[in-house]
C-alpha cells in the first residue's frame, strides 16, 4: 500500500517531486508508525465491514480500527465479536491488499480469545487498540498481547489511548503519566503509536468543542496534550508516535468541497493554495487543528469518517521547501553544525536544534511523499476527490 496510492501514476507523479513510497503490513514499526495517517474508526457491528474496509482502502484509507468498545452498546458486544471472525475470514479469503487493521477491544482477556478464534485470518491483523490506558490497567494488556503473538506467530502491535480520568486530573497526571511512561518503555516493541482519548477528556468536565474550535482552544484539554507530549513524546529517542484527537463533525454529503477558492480565517498570510470551500458546512476547523497537531508534536488523527482522511493526508504531506530545508540540515557536512540561510532565502537553518526536525520531516516524506515545488494541499486534495 502506499498513500495516494488510489491515484494514477501518471498524475502521482505530477504532483510529488518525491512520492510516497510503498509500504506492508510487515515494514518496520518506524515506518509504519509513521504512515497511519488518518485512522479510520468503524463499528465491528457493521454487516459488511469486508466490503466496508476494502471500499475504504481503494479510497485511500490505510489504516483502521475495528471497534468493540465505546462505538457499540455493551449488550452488542458477542454479536460483534463473531462478527469480526467472520469479516477478517472473508477478508483473508479474497485475498486483496488491505489497510493496517487493529481491533479496540473492552478487556485483556479479549485479545487470546480473538487471535485463537480468528485463526489463520489472524494474518490480516496488525493489532489492538488499548483503552482507557493506564499503569495499572495497561500491564495486563500488554502481558496478553505478548502472549497471544507467542501463540499465533503474528506479529501484534499495540497503540494504547490515552483517556483516563486520572490523566486528565492535575492532582494525579504527574503520576499517571510516570506510570504510563514506564510501562510503554518496557513493551516498546510492542507499542506502534500512543493514541489521545480528547472526546473522553472533555466528558469529565461535560464539554463539547463546537465545530469551530480545536482541541487547542480548549485549554483544559491542550495542557494535558502538551504534558503528554512532554513526558511522552521527545525527539531524544525514548518518545513515542503520538496521535491527533478525533474531529467529531462531518457532513453527509459524498463530495466534500466544492471547486472555487476563497480566503479561510485561519489562512491569513498562509498561501492561496491552502484556501478550500466545503459544501454548507465549514471544515476550516479540522484543516486548523491538523496544522496544531503537528505544530504540537503530534502525528496523524484519529478519524470516524472518510471524508476526513483526505485532508488528513493532503496536509501530511511534506511541502517542497520542508524538504529542501531538511535535506540542507541532514547534510554530511553540516554535521559539526552552525547557521545557514535557506535555499528559500527566507529563514536561518540551525543545524543543531533543527536536527531533530529535520530527521523527522525526511521520515514523513518518505511515506507520503513531497510535493512538487508549484503543489499544494488544494491540488492534493483535488487529485484525492478525483482519483
Amino acid at each position: 500500500m502506499r498513500h495516494f496510492g488510489q491515484i494514477s501514476p501518471t498524475v502521482r507523479d505530477s504532483l510529488f517531486h518525491q512520492e510516497p513510497c510503498e509500504f506492508t503490513a510487515a515494514s518496520p514499526a518506524r515506518t509504519l508508525a509513521a504512515a497511519l495517517g488518518a485512522t479510520l474508526y468503524s463499528p465491528a457491528t457493521r454487516p459488511k465491514l469486508a466490503d466496508d474496509v476494502l471500499k475504504l482502502a481503494a479510497r485511500g484509507v490505510v489504516s483502521m480500527v475495528l471497534c468493540l468498545e465505546d462505538s457499540i452498546d455493551d449488550a452488542e458486544v458477542a454479536e460483534a465479536e463473531e462478527n469480526l471472525v467472520r469479516q477478517f475470514a472473508d477478508l483473508d479469503a479474497r485475498g486483496e491488499e488491505l489497510p493496517l487493521l487493529f481491533i479496540r477491544v473492552r478487556e485483556p482477556g479479549q485479545i487470546p480469545d480473538l487471535v485463537q478464534r480468528l485463526g489463520p485470518s489472524v494474518r490480516r491483523l496488525s493489532g489492538f487498540v488499548l483503552p482507557k490506558f493506564t499503569e495499572e490497567r495497561g500491564v495486563p494488556f500488554l502481558e496478553a498481547l505478548a502472549d497471544a503473538e507467542s501463540a499465533s506467530g503474528q506479529r501484534l502491535f499495540a497503540m494504547p489511548v490515552l483517556e483516563s480520568p486520572e490523566l486528565l486530573h492535575l492532582e494525579t497526571r504527574t503520576e499517571t503519566l510516570t506510570g504510563i511512561a514506564a510501562t510503554v518503555d518496557k513493551y516498546r516493541d510492542r507499542v506502534l503509536a500512543l493514541r489521545l482519548g480528547v472526546t473522553d477528556f472533555c466528558s469529565a468536565y461535560g464539554l463539547r468543542r463546537s465545530p469551530d474550535m480545536t482541541a487547542y482552544d480548549v485549554k483544559i484539554v491542550a495542557a494535558v496534550i502538551a504534558d503528554v507530549v512532554n513526558v511522552l513524546g521527545r525527539a531524544d529517542g525514548t518518545g513515542f508516535t503520538v496521535t491527533g484527537p478525533v474531529w467529531e463533525y462531518f457532513r453527509l454529503q459524498e463530495r466534500m468541497f466544492k471547486p472555487q477558492l476563497r480566503r479561510s480565517p485561519f489562512m491569513e498570510g498562509r498561501a492561496e493554495e491552502l484556501r478550500a470551500t466545503l459544501i454548507e458546512h465549514d471544515l476550516d476547523g479540522l484543516l486548523r487543528e491538523i496544522e496544531l497537531d503537528r505544530a504540537n508534536g503530534l502525528q496523524g488523527k484519529t478519524c470516524i469518517h472518510p471524508s476526513h482522511v483526505l485532508p488528513v493526508h493532503a496536509l501530511s504531506v511534506v511541502s517542497h521547501e520542508e524538504f529542501s530545508d531538511a535535506q540542507d540540515i541532514l547534510r554530511p557536512e553540516r554535521g559539526g553544525g552552525g547557521v545557514m540561510r535557506s535555499a528559500y532565502t527566507n529563514k536561518m537553518n540551525e543545524v543543531k536544534p533543527h536536527r531533530a526536525w529535520a530527521e523527522r520531516t525526511l521520515l514523513r516524506a518518505g511515506v507520503f511523499g513531497v510535493a512538487r515545488e508549484e503543489v499544494g494541499f488544494v491540488e492534493l486534495l483535488t487529485a484525492g476527490l478525483s482519483g
